[in-house]
């Protein structure tokens, strides 16, 4: 009974036997701002986009991002995509080399 309840559990909290794999989202073209690269990257969310996105630098020969995701949502993606940008520029201002420790 435990095993049958313990793989019932599983297969719930896995969403099911099959596992769906989330499709990396596709960046925009990155825009430099301060000696970093942000990329737009939203997230479609029903009929909707999530604003999302990536900021990247190089530091010490090594590329470091730090991803990003908002519950913001816009109608086209264009929107989502320009929001996106300003998100990662506001970050870069506020946080710099702090958002990759």
């Amino acid at each position: 009974m435990v095993g049958k309840l313990t793989g019932f559990l599983g297969n719930l909290l896995s969403g099911g036997g099959t596992k769906s794999v989330d499709k990396e989202p596709e960046r925009s073209e990155g825009v430099d701002h301060n000696g970093y690269t942000i990329y737009a990257a939203p997230k479609p969310s029903g009929s909707q986009w999530n604003l999302a996105g990536v900021v990247a630098k190089e530091i010490d020969g090594e590329q470091r991002e730090h991803a990003y995701i908002r519950a913001d949502t816009y109608t086209s993606k264009e929107d989502a995509e320009k929001f996106s940008i300003a998100k990662g520029r506001q970050l870069v201002d506020e946080r710099g080399d702090k958002l990759f420790d």
